[in-house]
């Protein structure tokens, strides 16, 4: 989508540096703070100097009552190193190569009130400051880094798109709970909706209208049209996480009655399509398929996630192969990809395949005329 233009052409360089909004972070976290106390956080993929994420933790240190707080940045960020000098005394020259770490365990408060800017500054240039140059490249995958993930309670970051279905296996080889920022799209990958459909992760509260706008280096990429105040205009991001929280348990109110003659049938799979999840019915038993966007709405006490209706993942929960007539028809006369393991639909006599759809079963739909 054009909309997304800047994203794919950083995303196609593996220019993967999106920095998330202060206000962004807060508005999340606030969902979230009970689980934080007596806890070690860790930013992974945050400059010390430069992160939202660190900003916030340290700000809010003493009122999270958390016990440690560690940021660890990598050396090929384009800012990294830009404001090191107010922390290494001799103005010793940054080498190139090597990623910063920033491990604290207290954060003083001057006035006794609140955590200020000036607070921060004094912490992070002080002789017994936290922050200092890594062995490594901090890289989250190096065995420097893995040492701190293995003594973090919970992860908290924006990490590369083009890496997380790597970091996300990361985390749930360690165990750790995490909130993090990901693209939309990462709910097809197989691994990640394993995750999803295994109760192991799931969506967070996330952005309005599943829309962000971040801070970028890439000015090349980010032309003015994806601009709102300077920033660079990003759909399709959503928080993941696996620490619970009060949306994931809001009963979704349905309000429609399931008729056949207002849902279609998948050709080749026992089971409804719905284009939008505000027409899901509230009285059929079967198997529907929904927009991935459902998922956001998502209540495990309410909905059973069967699978995802597209390729492998849609072979592996039965779905069929395309008829050969259809298969035919839409790779010769609509000129597209057929690929066995699509959901697809019959509208008017043309082969019609929806986008992603999440296969469920309503675990309590009404009966009769309740």
């Amino acid at each position: 989508m054009a909309k997304n233009k800047g994203l794919s052409k950083a995303k196609d360089a593996k220019k993967d540096e999106f920095y998330t909004r202060y206000e962004d972070i807060q508005a999340e976290l606030n969902h979230y703070e009970e689980h934080f106390r007596g806890k070690t956080v860790l930013c992974n993929c945050d400059d010390p100097f430069e992160s939202n994420f660190c900003k916030f933790f340290l700000r809010n240190f003493n009122y999270l009552g958390l016990r440690r707080l560690i940021c660890t940045s990598y050396s090929s960020s384009s800012v990294v190193g830009q404001q090191l000098s107010i922390f290494d005394e001799d103005n010793e020259k940054v080498v190139p190569g090597n990623g910063y770490v920033m491990d604290i365990t207290e954060v003083p408060m001057a006035n006794g009130r609140g955590i200020s800017d000036e607070d921060i500054y004094r912490l992070l240039s002080s002789k017994k400051r936290g922050v200092k140059k890594l062995k490594g490249t901090g890289d989250f995958r190096s065995e420097e880094c893995i040492a701190y993930l293995k003594q973090a309670d919970i992860v908290v970051t924006n990490p590369p798109f083009s890496l997380f279905r790597e970091y996300v296996a990361q985390l749930i080889e360690y165990e750790k709970e995490f909130l993090i920022i990901g693209n939309q799209n990462a709910i097809t990958y197989r691994e990640i909706f394993r995750l999803i459909k295994d109760n192991k992760m799931w969506l967070g509260n996330g952005f309005k209208g599943n829309v962000g706008f971040f801070e970028s280096p890439y000015q090349d990429y980010a032309v003015s049209s994806q601009h709102k105040e300077g920033l660079i205009r990003v759909s399709g991001v959503m928080w993941f996480t696996n620490m619970d929280l009060k949306k994931r348990h809001e009963t979704m109110v349905l309000y429609r009655r399931y008729s056949p003659d207002e849902y279609y049938t998948y050709e080749n799979f026992d089971a409804i399509n719905v284009d939008k999840t505000t027409d899901l019915p509230k009285d059929y038993e079967g198997i529907m398929g929904v927009p991935i966007t459902f998922l956001d709405k998502f209540n495990p006490e309410q909905f059973e996630i069967i699978g995802l209706g597209i390729s492998n993942s849609g072979i592996e929960v039965g779905v069929q192969p395309y008829k050969p007539e259809h298969k035919k028809y839409r790779k010769e006369i609509q000129k597209r990809g057929a690929v066995d393991g699509d959901l697809y639909i019959m509208i008017d006599g043309v082969v019609t395949v929806p986008y992603a759809r999440v296969l469920i079963r309503n675990k309590h739909p009404e009966k009769g005329d309740e």
